[in-house]
């Protein structure tokens, strides 16, 4: 059993050197790690020849935090008017012709009719408005959608506060993951991006520190619009919106929105090849091309307005069909507008307005301080921990300590090939896997150690040493990568970068303490030939 053929050692010491390769990136300054990236040939891999360091979370290398808030009365205004343009399908559809129209309320819409039968007839179609959103909302039993029917036949459906709280539940998840799609854009690695409280979202970018590049990026809505520009600005089916140019004057638009950006299916920044300013590639989804194809074949000469979040950024005039589902967006636009545009476009819309409450930026000094810190308990940690096993097992403590070693390398190599962001409770992670690290080997001396003294030969009790602590070693782990796993899922920020590292930790105290000091040992009983133990 303690045998190591040379397939089995080359294995192990190409983990090693790969683990060294991995790790070295993380010594080098930003510059030669840029470096050696640009003068790698672009036909060889990038894993190949290793550049990227070990991310640096906010809490270490500094970044922007931000705190926002999302508008509840622009989710409750949006929640009226789809209710109020349902309403008017459902009377249009049955053919009820009403006097008085519908009235807005602040937390629904109300509608008379007087005649009976069209009563009777258009009531089962609101009910069927109230039933999908009426389930137990958050474990009670009240319904988003309340109708109530008059005596003199006002009809009205009104929004309840459970209807709401779920309505904000929604666009609070929603906008998180159009956040992380915009932040991810930008770059940055492991954004924290979480819920806090009933209505705020926390997001923190590590390195990121441009709060104001930020701030844009997530407090636009980016709810982009395809109108057409009416040719007369006295209609009630139209309204007068500010342009993105401050100079310019409003210009009157049609309401009816021809295409959304949820049809969008792609933005790319690019440059105008006639007059080389930045500009907005965009390419429609099936829907979207067929929409857009129909409207600027049907309206040749006349002006189409590109309108976000109720600002007009270019109102071109359609020369011709534009039948291949995509096209340009020009504004004047810088080569960071246009970007940051893009990125807008391809993340989506936020459901609802972004408020920003709070914001900071982080600088690098406590992130030093944080890093000092966590290098001197690290280097007491592992003297200590070395100091106890030379002086505990001798020549074999000496082996624990190689293999401990390794352990922590292949750590940083994990990190740095997958781009884990180390946070501060990372490090406090690693401290403590160095501690586990050492137990899987004590575990094995001690067994070993039992053996020889019940009169077993040194070979036997090598190997009855291994082999009866692995299973003690396995479901030590096991219940502690279980435990990991449970705080990475279920935790976030600081919580996911301590999980991180213990898992990473425990998959390679596995191999370092059963594979690596098992090979050493054998190596060493196979020269030596030694008559007792050393320790």
């Amino acid at each position: 059993m303690l045998r190591y053929s040379r397939a089995k050692i080359s294995a192990v010491l190409f983990l090693v050197f790969a683990g060294i390769f991995y790790t070295l990136p993380s010594l080098l300054s930003p510059e030669t790690r840029n470096a050696i990236h640009d003068a790698t040939p672009s036909f060889i891999p990038s894993w190949l020849v290793p550049h990227q360091a070990i991310v640096l979370g906010l809490d270490l290398q500094g970044g922007s935090h931000v705190l926002l808030e999302v508008d509840s009365g622009a989710v409750l205004k949006t929640q009226v008017a789809t209710l109020r343009d349902d309403m008017r399908r459902i009377l249009r559809d049955e053919k009820v012709a009403l006097a008085g129209g519908l009235a807005l309320l602040n937390r629904g819409v109300s509608v008379r009719i007087a005649d009976e039968a069209e009563r009777k007839r258009v009531l089962p179609k609101f009910k069927e408005l109230v039933s999908p959103t009426s389930a137990l909302i958050a474990g009670t039993s009240k319904a988003a959608i309340e109708l109530v029917e008059d005596a003199d036949g006002l009809i009205t459906l009104s929004i309840t506060d459970a209807g709401v709280t779920e309505k904000i539940r929604k666009a609070i998840d929603q906008a998180i993951e159009v956040l992380r799609r915009r932040i991810d854009a930008l770059g940055t690695t492991e954004p924290n991006i979480q819920r806090q409280g009933v209505d705020r979202i926390l997001v923190q970018v590590p390195g990121l520190q441009d709060p104001k590049r930020l701030k844009d990026i997530l407090g636009t809505t980016a709810q982009l619009e395809f109108r057409m520009v009416a040719e007369t600005a006295a209609s009630t089916e139209t309204e007068m919106l500010p342009q993105a140019e401050p100079n310019l004057p409003p210009l009157p638009i049609e309401k009816r929105v021809i295409v959304q950006g949820e049809d969008l299916i792609d933005a790319q920044p690019g440059f105008d090849q006639r007059t080389s300013e930045p500009i907005v590639n965009f390419k429609f989804n099936i829907r979207g091309a067929q929409r857009f194809g129909q409207a600027t074949t049907e309206s040749v000469g006349r002006a189409l307005a590109i309108v976000l979040d109720k600002k007009v950024i270019s109102a071109p005039r359609i020369q011709t069909a534009i039948t291949g589902g995509q096209g340009q967006i020009s504004g004047r636009f810088t080569v960071e507008a246009a970007n940051n545009l893009a990125i807008l476009l391809r993340a989506g819309a936020l459901p609802a307005p972004l408020t920003i409450v709070e914001e900071r930026t982080v600088g690098p000094g406590l992130g030093q301080d944080s890093i000092n810190a966590g290098k001197i308990a690290a280097y007491v940690a592992s003297l200590l921990v070395v100091g106890f096993m030379f002086v505990t097992y001798g020549l074999f403590g000496l082996f624990a300590n190689i293999a401990l070693a390794i352990h922590v390398i292949l750590i940083f190599a994990m990190m740095s090939l997958i781009g884990t962001t180390l946070t501060l409770p990372g490090i406090a992670g690693i401290v403590l896997t160095i501690g586990t690290a050492v137990d899987s080997n004590v575990l094995i001396y001690e067994r070993i150690r039992e053996e020889a003294r019940q009169g077993r030969s040194i070979i036997a009790s090598l190997d009855a040493g291994f082999t009866r602590a692995f299973a003690t070693i396995i479901d030590s782990n096991v219940t502690m990568f279980i435990a990991a796993a449970i705080l990475f899922f279920l935790g976030s920020g600081p919580v996911r970068g301590f999980a991180v590292t213990m898992v990473f930790g425990i998959i390679t105290t596995v191999v370092t303490a059963v594979t690596m000091t098992r090979m050493m040992i054998a190596l060493w009983y196979t020269r030596s030939r030694p008559q007792k133990l050393p320790f």
